[in-house]
């Protein structure tokens, strides 16, 4: 881009909420310089003609359009529009559709924002985060039966972030903090272990986290040694010692972003739990 021209302007349309282009958008613009072009996004557009005026006000800069617009009729004529002014077009759901309609056989609804819409699945989120706030750091874990996964594991060691990335998925989490010479509440050995995860992470990412969490001299004078790691070694195999008991799957957090984790919980237990209806299908015949 030469000194003085204008930035160039990527085109996020959709008849819906543009949400899913956005992201994928955004996800690609992490690759490049921050601030090299200028986004717009066009929304909930019907016709073409909104799209057309952006298009003349913008004749003059370099300009890509993504859009995720599912309606056929809309998609051609802003395809044709597009394709008449030589600007590149991305495409980001038309592919998909094309590809599943192919595998399954069907022909997609063309319900514009249906993953918008309120369902069984957006129901089962909110009850799922309203379990969530009620069973966080160990409240009211005298009764687990509805969990769907129990989290276990030291201060730190990523319990609250993991439960709830897991509750916006739809699980019901509840986490409860193990400490030395604290047992746990007594549900806990009464859940189902397939569905008991331990966190733990290295002595070192702890002790760093903890001190940054205790702040001045003062708080670390009073509480210096929830921070050492003399404590936090035995913290945690005291913490492992019990998560052998119990014989739950034991996750490492350390270095590991929360949707990792959540992948990996997820992964342990769908294959428990299928092995599981597996066994119970060959008994029953």
């Amino acid at each position: 881009m030469l000194h003085g021209e204008a930035r160039p302007l990527v085109l996020v349309v959709s008849d819906s909420l543009g949400d899913t282009a956005f992201a994928v958008l955004r996800a690609a613009l992490a690759q490049f310089k921050h601030g090299s072009c200028e986004v717009r996004r066009l929304a909930k557009i019907n016709d073409v003609e909104l799209l057309r005026a952006v298009l003349d006000e913008s004749s003059s800069r370099s300009v890509v359009v993504l859009h995720t617009i599912v309606d056929v009729a809309l998609r051609r004529k802003v395809e044709g529009l597009l394709d008449s002014r030589c600007i590149p077009i991305i495409d980001v759901i038309g592919p998909a559709l094309d590809a599943l309609s192919m595998v399954l056989g069907q022909s997609p609804s063309q319900r514009v924002g249906a993953v918008h819409q309120t369902d069984v699945r957006y129901f089962e989120r909110i009850q799922a985060m309203e379990y969530f706030v009620a069973h966080d750091d160990g409240r009211n874990c005298n009764d687990l039966s509805d969990a769907d996964l129990v989290l276990i594991g030291v201060s730190r060691t990523s319990k609250t972030p993991l439960s709830m990335y897991l509750a916006y998925l739809g699980y019901k989490v509840a986490n409860i903090p193990l400490a030395l010479g604290i047992e746990p509440p007594a549900a806990l050995f009464d859940v189902d272990p397939a569905r008991v995860f331990g966190l733990v992470s290295t002595v070192e990412e702890i002790a760093q986290i903890r001190s940054s969490r205790l702040g001045d001299e003062v708080s670390r004078s009073v509480a210096g040694r929830y921070a050492d790691p003399s404590i936090i070694y035995e913290e945690q195999r005291a913490a492992r010692a019990l998560m052998g008991r119990i014989g739950c799957i034991v996750i490492k957090t350390d270095r590991k972003a929360i949707e990792e984790s959540a992948a990996e919980i997820i992964g342990h237990l769908d294959y428990v739990l299928s092995q599981r209806s597996a066994r119970e299908r060959g008994s029953a015949k």
